[in-house]
């Protein structure tokens, strides 16, 4: 396997995703950063690598990958070591639901390209960031409802899975926005389990190289 490369934006969730699933299977890969704030997402020569012009993009096994969800499916069934998806269908079905609670309902409606589309419309930033607690807020309260009954260290039982994957990014968002968490106990404990594995904490927007 030649050498994966990721094409992300380092705050990007979508791409903060892929870099924990890509550190916790042990993936060696490259960076391409992609300035969103610099709409380089938006430019031809990114649109010819992915015609939907969003980040993350992973090129590996000779393939283009894109949609952080469909990227995780790919490594987990190509990296088999963590399983971050459990083979029971139930199971299985019970994690997909919860990190889908965050890459559905929660994380597009609070995307840099809504926010920046919300300023177009002439809404002033009080306004964006009640939008963007409102939504966030919302969408935890349900995924704390969905994940306690079977949550363990982590949201489901005592190891990382695709769902924690996608909580610690909606999290690290949710603090810059001041969202309040306290009545998050089962999503809280899971971001700081997850947060002591090298795998997430290497992924962390703050190791990441910031485009100029």
């Amino acid at each position: 396997m030649s050498r994966a490369v990721l094409y992300d934006y380092y705050r990007s969730s979508a791409a903060y995703r892929v870099r924990i699933a890509l550190n916790l299977k042990g993936v060696d890969y490259e960076q391409s950063s992609v300035n969103l704030l610099e709409n380089e997402q938006k430019s031809d020569d990114y649109r010819a690598l992915n015609p939907q012009g969003l980040v993350p993009m992973l090129e590996i096994d000779g393939l283009r990958l894109t949609q952080s969800l469909s990227i995780m499916v790919y490594l987990d069934q190509r990296f088999p070591e963590p399983l971050l998806m459990p083979h029971d269908p139930a199971d299985g079905a019970h994690v997909r639901a919860l990190a889908l609670t965050v890459a559905c309902d929660i994380h597009p409606l609070n995307n840099l390209r809504v926010l920046k589309y919300l300023t177009k419309l002439g809404i002033e930033q009080e306004q964006r960031d009640d939008w963007y607690r409102h939504w966030v807020v919302e969408g935890l309260t349900a995924l704390e409802a969905l994940a306690a009954p079977r949550a363990g260290q982590f949201l489901f039982e005592d190891a990382p899975s695709v769902a924690d994957v996608c909580l610690v990014p909606q999290l690290y968002n949710a603090r810059r926005f001041n969202v309040p968490l306290d009545d998050y106990p089962t999503l809280l404990r899971a971001d700081e389990n997850a947060n002591r594995l090298d795998a997430f904490t290497k992924a962390h927007p703050d190791k990441q190289e910031v485009p100029a």
